[in-house]
């Protein structure tokens, strides 16, 4: 009782006073057109013809009045936003069969002539305009909303929440399914699987939990969702479609996967014998040469063994790397030997996961790195400042199909103080031979 006198007193304080006036007196003049009708009606079947056809122009002249002076002013103060919703029918199969037995009623009922047969359409046909009603008034008035996760990963699930709240002051909704926009045949939805909703009340909201899954890197978008509903009798499906436009950043893939725990021990010695240098841990004994300090020979081991021996050690700085990913891979046609343009693709998309899976491993372990490609640079910084920037770099990179993939190795040739990790699908004939001696190399065909 409380929860009907809020919404009488609700609407009672926010009444349009001009427009409540506006339509008293249009009912009011209506009034007095009926009456004048009415007594135009009666005046004429006793014969008195002037003041009857006087009487009908003054009834027709005040609906006139009506129909221009008050309809416009009080259509531009109502609310018509349930006929802006475009409802979608699509028949099921219980309509179907519901159709098939109105047609043989309509042929039984013309054939016969029973009344009783034609109540019975009569209620059949009336069950569908009711279908319609029903279903239109539990579209209505509905906001949706998707909620995402901050940050998401190719192949990871995550858990969405769809929210929906009923707007309306009466009715609940009933029997709502939420899905992506039928009309988009795009690939890069990010609701693909619907989402149902029993029951929504008047003035309030519910949400759903559910699980997504996106199988790539890249830009996912949503431009509209589709609200479907089989209330009240489930002869129709019904849906309106609700504009909101989403979009998503998709990260390259990074749980480490086999071939990323093979490579690292190898990346780890690879980097520890280029950082030999003055420092705190034991790296080596090797064999004196001249230019050697002679602080750093070690006097018992070369008393052991007859020989000079010196010590090296692993520099402070051996967790400062560059990680360069080259987009290279030529085109489609130098591709098309053994393995086809599309398992070149794939092997280039490994090679982005593998690159996201290695910086996220040098995050773990708060290493110092700098990231390339041939568009991108970022700066020599702790990779937890900058792995969202890397991950995202990799989310819309592309391959290059060039020719020569310009001189971008090139230029990394000449950065001899830090060491290289390089992803790319060069030939190694092709790749400088200065780079060999500081840099790590992946190769995307061995991946």
């Amino acid at each position: 009782m409380s929860e009907s006198d809020s919404f009488v007193a609700r609407l009672w304080r926010e009444r349009d006073r001009p427009g409540w006036r506006l339509f008293a007196a249009s009912m009011g003049t209506l009034a007095v057109a009926m009456v004048l009708a009415l007594f135009s009606a009666a005046v004429a079947q006793e014969g008195r013809i002037k003041l009857a056809t006087g009487a009908a122009f003054g009834a027709l002249a005040l609906a006139g009045w009506v129909a221009v002076s008050f309809v416009p002013a009080l259509a531009k103060r109502t609310s018509l936003r349930w006929l802006a919703y475009q409802i979608d029918y699509k028949l099921t199969r219980e309509g179907i069969v519901y159709l098939a037995l109105i047609l043989i009623l309509v042929l039984a009922a013309v054939n016969t002539g029973n009344n009783l047969l034609f109540l019975v359409l009569g209620c059949l046909l009336a069950g569908i305009l009711i279908s319609g009603v029903l279903s239109r008034a539990v579209l209505t008035g509905i906001e949706l909303k998707l909620e995402m996760p901050e940050r998401l990963f190719a192949e990871q699930p995550v858990l969405a929440t769809v929210e929906v709240r009923n707007e309306k002051e009466i009715w609940p909704s009933l029997s709502l399914r939420i899905e992506g926009d039928p009309k988009d045949k795009s690939t890069a939805q990010i609701l693909v699987q619907p989402v149902y909703f029993p029951y929504i009340p008047r003035r309030s909201s519910a949400r759903q939990k559910v699980q997504l899954v996106f199988p790539r890197r890249g830009v996912y978008r949503q431009d509209a969702f589709s609200i479907r509903t089989k209330f009240p009798f489930g002869l129709f499906e019904k849906g309106r479609r609700v504009d909101s436009p989403l979009e998503v950043i998709v990260y390259p893939h990074i749980e480490p996967a086999e071939q990323t725990y093979e490579i690292l021990p190898l990346i780890s010695g690879e980097m520890a014998s280029y950082f030999r240098g003055r420092g705190h841990d034991l790296h080596s004994i090797r064999q004196y040469q001249p230019q050697d300090s002679a602080r750093f020979v070690d006097w018992k081991i070369s008393a052991k063994t007859g020989s000079l021996k010196v010590r090296e050690y692993s520099r402070e700085d051996e967790r400062r790397l560059m990680l360069v990913l080259d987009p290279m891979i030529g085109p489609p046609r130098a591709n098309l030997g053994k393995l086809s343009e599309a398992e070149h693709l794939e092997r280039f998309e490994r090679g982005v996961s593998l690159a996201a899976s290695i910086a996220w491993h040098f995050q773990e372990i708060n290493a110092v790195m700098q990231f390339r490609t041939d568009r991108m640079s970022t700066p020599m910084a702790p990779a937890g400042e900058i792995i969202y920037e890397i991950l995202r770099e990799l989310a819309f990179i592309q391959p290059d199909t060039g020719e020569t993939g310009g001189s971008f190795l090139d230029e990394l040739a000449a950065e001899t103080e830090v060491f290289k990790i390089v992803l790319t699908r060069r030939a190694q004939s092709s790749i400088p031979s200065a780079l060999w001696s500081s840099s790590y190399f992946i190769f995307f065909d061995s991946i």
